[in-house]
């Protein structure tokens, strides 16, 4: 695997998307991508006692469901690598732990997804795995018991916050078996812009994902029209716009391929959705359902998916700290023969 410039790996034998499962909650159903989520479900609690068993039951479909459509069982799989955004990623390992492979679990909060997959695919390039899995998850009701205020508490929320995703999603990746590839990554680094509020998650991970996407151009010698589509994970309409605004100050043209999968995942009429999404498994039901399609029909060649994530916690957040960010990326492409 030869590494080009600073940050970016390119896998001289890359991992191939074999099958890609999602599992969403009642507004997510409800949005732009609902009818494309193998499972939508209209009860976020999902007939669970607390919320935080209902996003273990979230992952745990997504992992049957991706098994089941790679017509695999556990044992068809050499490695696991996921996470979630609850504390010790008891979302993960719970939601997980009927299933016997061998497992790491990841944080980079909102960007576990692009760790996650970056991980999975060094491990198949490496020869340490011929298959694994990969996935995330989060709800709702658990991040802002967590990071803010508990749902009950009906506090007023300013028009910059945004919607922690409710659902999950799994991919089987192989050494050989799927059109879309996994051919590259780019290891982001710690960013912190100076923003204190939980509500302003867009404003704080906007130059994480500004950096480890002009870290990937620079590395690459690529501009933003050698893609179809460069994809942010979860900066919401007023990240994105923040994102948008520090490229025109490089003078680097977006060239209109730039999206963002929190201002994509809902309706802006949709209720309680603000500035978007965020959450783990925002990009990656995005990802795993909208851009894979758009993927493996051949309407696109080539995507770079820089999810980000904000690296508070619950103690941090108390503290009054600022907020440190991370945005990781990886190049999907679609392979034809």
């Amino acid at each position: 695997m030869p590494k080009q410039g600073k940050q970016t790996w390119v896998f001289s034998r890359p991992a191939h998307i074999e099958s890609a499962a999602t599992v969403a909650g009642r507004l997510e159903s409800e949005g732009p991508f609902g009818a494309l989520y193998d499972i939508q479900h209209d009860d976020d609690r999902l007939g669970k006692a607390t919320w935080e068993q209902a996003e273990q039951q979230l992952l745990q479909e997504a992992a049957q469901t991706v098994l089941a459509k790679a017509n695999l069982t556990d044992t068809d799989v050499d490695l696991m690598v996921g996470g979630d955004l609850n504390a010790q990623l008891s979302g993960f390992y719970f939601g997980t732990r009927s299933l016997a492979v061998p497992a790491f679990g990841v944080f980079s909060a909102c960007a576990s997804i692009c760790e996650a997959l970056t991980i999975s695919a060094l491990a198949i390039d490496g020869g340490y795995a011929k298959r694994t899995l990969v996935g995330t998850s989060s709800h709702n009701s658990t991040a802002e018991r967590q990071f803010r205020y508990p749902t009950e508490y009906g506090i007023q929320k300013p028009p910059t916050a945004q919607r922690t995703v409710t659902g999950a999603g799994m991919a089987v990746l192989s050494q050989t078996e799927g059109k879309v590839q996994l051919t590259e990554a780019t290891v982001g680094q710690v960013t912190d812009f100076g923003i204190h509020s939980p509500w302003e998650m867009g404003a704080a991970m906007a130059p994480a994902a500004h950096a480890t996407i002009r870290a990937h151009l620079q590395d690459t010698g690529r501009t933003f029209s050698d893609f179809d589509a460069i994809f942010t994970g979860d900066l919401g309409r007023i990240g994105l716009s923040i994102l948008e605004d520090l490229f025109h100050r490089d003078g680097i043209a977006t060239e209109q391929r730039l999206f963002d999968c929190g201002a994509e995942i809902y309706y802006s009429s949709q209720p309680e959705v603000f500035s978007g999404g965020s959450g783990g498994a925002c990009c990656t039901l995005v990802t795993f359902s909208h851009l894979l399609q758009q993927l493996t029909s051949g309407t696109w060649k080539r995507v770079l998916v820089s999810a980000t994530g904000a690296l508070l916690s619950a103690v941090t957040a108390q503290q009054h700290e600022t907020i440190p960010c991370i945005s990781h990326a990886v190049v999907l492409e679609r392979k034809d023969g």
